[in-house]
């Protein structure tokens, strides 16, 4: 019995063990498929990036004040090297769930097989939560943004964005909106592993709202209150929504005892 015991702690994983090496041919391996399905979702994006190259290109023709919505290259291997970052942005986002599977198997071992099954299940919730973060900069935050940068001192300035220009500043803006999207599942695989408690979070409120604000004027393209309201609104929800993950994490886990 004591042996049975024994063999079932180790398989949940709280006994494994495995020395410096042998972690670092882990984490190559696991960089090397997780780079790898980024080079297959790239050869994907290859053939979807005329296509999202057009979708990122209509809200700039839905400013009132552009009267020509094609974009301007100014050397000749421009088009192409957008082409290529579009393809790659295509790529990272269809490698996401692959990516994050990877990087939970690295740290699995670490928990029991009753802690795995719950970060397993949430991996779908990892290109869920990044599909809507994308949702809502491409929706709620691109059109305000893009309008106030374009009317920016207009009596001064006459706006003519560059192709590679916008198009880093989109790509970007999604991307991160992205990631940033996907904390309440972060907290929850934390908190999984005893490493954070709902009760901290809650304490820590004050934090969290200027980490929120440090993160909206990063991420937010413009320097108006507004748009930055419209970022740190869900990140504070998102916040919120994390503090409920991690208490029910942490019930899952065994750690807080009903």
């Amino acid at each position: 019995m004591a042996e049975l015991a024994e063999q079932e702690e180790f398989e949940d994983g709280h006994e494994l063990r495995m020395g410096f090496f042998e972690h670092l041919d882990e984490l190559r391996q696991r960089l090397t498929k997780a780079v790898f399905s980024l080079v297959v979702g790239t050869a994907i994006g290859v053939f979807l990036a005329e296509r999202v190259l057009v979708l990122l290109q209509e809200p700039y023709c839905l400013i009132p004040t552009v009267d020509n919505c094609e974009l301007v290259i100014l050397d000749p291997t421009g088009n192409i090297l957008i082409y290529f970052k579009v393809a790659l942005m295509v790529g990272g986002i269809l490698s996401i769930p692959m990516v994050t599977y990877q990087f939970l198997m690295f740290i699995l071992p670490g928990l029991t097989r009753k802690e795995k099954r719950y970060v397993l299940l949430s991996i779908p919730a990892t290109t869920a939560l990044f599909v809507i973060g994308v949702f809502f900069a491409w929706r709620i935050l691109m059109p305000p943004a893009l309008g106030f940068l374009n009317t920016f001192q207009a009596e001064i300035f006459e706006p003519e964005w560059t192709a590679d220009g916008y198009i880093s500043f989109v790509t970007s803006l999604l991307f991160w909106m992205g990631v940033a999207f996907q904390t309440p599942l972060v907290f929850f695989i934390i908190s999984l592993m005893g490493l954070v408690s709902a009760g901290t979070l809650v304490r820590q409120w004050r934090i969290a709202v200027v980490g929120a604000s440090i993160a909206a004027a990063l991420i937010t393209p413009t320097i108006d209150p507004v748009n930055m309201f419209l970022v740190m609104a869900p990140l504070l929800t998102l916040y919120a929504l994390s503090i409920v993950l991690v208490f029910f994490g942490r019930k899952m886990s065994g750690i807080d005892k009903e």
